[in-house]
């Protein structure tokens, strides 16, 4: 379908573009963490049951079998008597994974086995020689055994927080010019659909989506209007490096306390210089590099002007004898959008963006985008390519049918 709206001259090769994410609830039930340490210790179980002849099974196997395959639970009992159980699943999935580190490889690949070493890692931890159950899980936890991949994520300040167990979504679209009443509206379609993790960030979708334009055909975006989740100085200069400008606003650098913050600073990377709030030039720049990611870094220091300085109160904390201030290797970038968003003509700019909201809702209400009606990343992100290849049809099909809206006659 892409394709073919570019043969068509619908989507040009290299244009305008704009990115937003949202979030898709998996096909799966919730469980406490109680039932998603049992079920996945039962299916290990019963996975191991069909490999194992039965004079190989471990010593304890009939108890085992026994409170976790043929014992329900029985959710009416009191709190005590649930916290148990967890601790006694936890001890059974500890001593059955303890057993199996002797075992032959085959029974230690096995699909279930693996995904039990991971449930008892994210649910459980031995404190004095007991299994107790954790109290917080990060995000990306399994919450369901039988759909291991739609993990658990949270997103947003704590009074909108959105909480789901599923995936992501990232969603690209074409910006068409503006429209006239002398032709026919712009052709707004969709160049992308990317299927991500729940809890992958938005860097990694925007490399992601980058890499599906160029897989489609497309050229870098000539412009890629985004919100301030996929702004860094890495992904300015990144797509600078592809000749896409990243439209969208940065955060502001975080952190609280006295001194002043990146921003009151003049940094000019590239020429290793720097110039504090009180107009006076940096004496010294280091290069940092970190061994383990390979990220660089610059620290930059003030040593003579600060003894005098009327600024100092302001600027430096209790203690320290001069000021330094460390910066990434594209901070000057991140500098210029950061003083460049706050003019007019820049938030008069980001107003194209705001057309990926109606797309999410259109994608969501008319074709259950929100919803994944197959278990498995794979299998979620063709039920998403169909998606958006249903909602350019629509659009194709409306944007054909416009001459008829305006009274025009059709051969």
């Amino acid at each position: 379908m892409l394709h073919a709206l570019v043969e068509e001259g619908f989507v040009p090769k290299r244009g305008k573009q704009r990115l937003d994410s949202t979030h898709v609830l998996g096909l799966v039930a919730r469980m406490s963490s109680l039932e998603c340490v049992r079920e996945t210790l039962r299916l290990a179980l019963a996975e191991l049951a069909q490999a194992l002849p039965p004079d190989q099974r471990p010593g304890g196997w009939p108890q085992l079998w026994e409170r976790s395959v043929e014992n329900k639970l029985d959710y009416r009992s009191h709190e005590p008597v649930l916290r148990e159980k967890h601790r006694q699943a936890g001890a059974d999935s500890l001593q059955l994974l303890q057993w199996l580190r002797d075992s032959p490889e085959e029974w230690r690949r096995g699909k279930q086995v693996q995904l039990l070493q991971q449930v008892f890692e994210q649910y459980d931890e031995v404190r004095a020689e007991q299994v107790e159950p954790v109290k917080v899980h990060a995000g990306g936890a399994i919450k369901n055994p039988h759909e291991p991949e739609a993990h658990w994520s949270v997103k947003g300040r704590p009074k909108d927080r959105k909480e789901w167990i599923g995936y992501k979504v990232q969603v690209a679209g074409s910006m068409g010019a503006a429209s006239s009443d002398e032709r026919p509206p712009p052709g707004h379609f969709l160049t992308s659909m990317v299927t991500q993790g729940a809890t992958e960030s938005e860097d990694a979708g925007l490399v992601a989506t980058m890499a599906a334009l160029s897989a489609a055909g497309l050229e870098a975006p000539e412009e890629m209007s985004v919100d301030a989740g996929y702004v860094s100085a890495a992904a300015l200069a990144d797509a600078r490096k592809q000749g896409c400008q990243l439209v969208g606003p940065a955060r502001p650098r975080g952190g609280s306390g006295k001194g002043f913050q990146s921003e009151a600073f003049d940094v000019q990377v590239e020429r290793r210089q720097a110039t504090c709030p009180a107009s006076n030039p940096s004496t010294q720049c280091s290069r940092l590099e970190e061994k383990k990611t390979g990220k660089v870094s610059c620290r930059f220091e003030w040593s003579t002007h600060c003894h005098e300085c009327k600024l100092r109160d302001r600027c430096i904390g209790h203690g320290l004898r001069h000021r330094t201030l460390v910066v990434g290797e594209h901070h000057t970038e991140l500098q210029q959008r950061r003083r460049e968003q706050t003019t007019e003509a820049f938030k008069e700019r980001m107003h194209q963006r705001n057309g990926i909201e109606g797309t999410h809702s259109e994608l969501i209400r008319g074709h259950g985008l929100r919803q994944a009606r197959y278990r498995g990343k794979k299998k979620l992100a063709l039920q998403n390519n169909l998606i958006g290849a249903a909602c350019n049809i629509k659009r194709w099909l409306r944007l054909a049918a416009w001459p008829m809206s305006q009274g025009a006659s059709i051969d």
